[in-house]
């Protein structure tokens, strides 16, 4: 895999007017998704309105589901193919469409994260994705500049929270997360919601496939200045790294790239605390929130 970079469509999406200039690149797989829900739909000789009342859902959000406009959930595709007869062409779009609630710059890095056998991740911000309660996830992208709509944020916030299955999957891959102690400081949503992220770093920490380590701010050196990155192992015996920074993202296969950031990491991980010093230390700093 070569390098990436997400970037906005730009005039492209402004000539198909505002609706979908709006969108995201690679939400393209959401106007396809209605245009066959309609096709299958119409083949059935069904009104949007049937389509709600037997599915659960309003006319207007049928109607945005057909439009490209909002993201239907796994389990409406799944009723929907039924009820529509459609063979599971619907159903055979579900992965792609699920991928569409995260932002453009982290489809590559979530496709990555669910096949991943083992991953490693650097924090210096903001709490990992992976370990973010309901509510922190939901200050993180509260307060996002420019501002996002409501719908959206409550969109990412259930695509955020769909990635920690992770940790139920079985086998369960091994992960590693280090994190300045300046995100566990940093009172994003207030110290109600810190409080329960720490709770919940606490509780993550305990798994065996799980290993936390915190880099306290007292520490002389930090290889970790550049920022946050994240290294996944495929299943192909491969090693990929993933960089972000302002909603620009990099995936990196190249193997010097790869190998000077897997360095870092290691480096990082001699100068963190240990995971049970860590938990230790999450305890005690939960204790002065």
């Amino acid at each position: 895999m070569s390098e990436t970079v997400r970037e906005p469509r730009g005039a492209a999406a402004a000539e198909e007017g505002p609706e979908a200039a709006s969108q995201e690149p690679g939400t393209g797989i959401l106007r396809v998704f209605g245009r066959q829900m309609k096709r299958f739909r119409l083949r059935a000789g069904l009104e949007r309105s049937e389509v709600g009342a037997r599915t659960g859902y309003s006319v207007s959000t049928i109607t945005s589901y057909e439009l490209g406009r909002r993201i239907p959930p796994p389990r409406f595709i799944d009723v929907a193919d039924e009820l529509l007869d459609a063979g599971g062409v619907l159903q055979e779009m579900k992965e792609e469409v699920a991928r569409a609630q995260y932002p453009a710059f982290f489809r590559d890095a979530a496709r990555l994260e669910t096949e991943a056998l083992a991953l490693s991740a650097y924090d210096a911000q903001v709490v990992n994705g992976l370990l973010q309660t309901e509510e922190y996830a939901r200050a993180v992208f509260s307060t996002m500049r420019p501002p996002l709509e409501d719908e959206v944020i409550e969109q990412r916030v259930a695509a955020r929270l769909a990635r920690q299955r992770i940790f139920d999957r079985r086998p369960a891959p091994l992960v590693s997360f280090i994190m300045d102690e300046s995100v566990l400081r940093r009172p994003i949503g207030g110290h109600g919601v810190l409080r329960g992220q720490l709770e919940h770093l606490l509780l993550v920490g305990q798994k065996r496939t799980v290993e936390l380590q915190v880099l306290p701010l007292s520490r002389e050196q930090n290889a970790g200045l550049a920022g946050p990155f994240m290294l996944f192992d495929t299943q192909e015996g491969r090693r990929i790294a993933y960089v972000e920074v302002q909603n620009v993202s990099h995936v990196h296969a190249e193997q010097h790239l790869v190998r000077g950031l897997e360095a870092k990491y290691g480096t990082l991980r001699a100068q963190a605390l240990s995971p049970q010093e860590s938990l230790t230390y999450v305890e005690n700093l939960l204790g002065e929130t």
